[in-house]
């Protein structure tokens, strides 16, 4: 059953930033925005939680050491 809500001014002009096509509905820019969030799988976010723990063990490299290593 559709349903009407109230959003601020701020929020309507974020989604029309959002919008892929002129015609598209906030119903699909919501849809967009909450699928998004669900692409996550258990891969990904294993990856993510290995990456965070290497940063924390301190096994990353700051830009500036980058490009000191690469010449830049």
């Amino acid at each position: 059953m559709p349903t009407t809500i109230q959003i601020s001014e701020d929020l309507q002009d974020e989604l029309l930033k959002r919008k892929f096509y002129e015609r598209e509905t906030y119903e699909e820019v919501i849809w967009d925005l909450v699928e998004d969030t669900k692409e996550l799988n258990k891969q990904t976010l294993k990856e993510i939680s290995q990456a965070r723990a290497e940063i924390k063990a301190g096994k990353s490299h700051t830009l500036a050491e980058v490009k000191k290593e690469l010449g830049l």
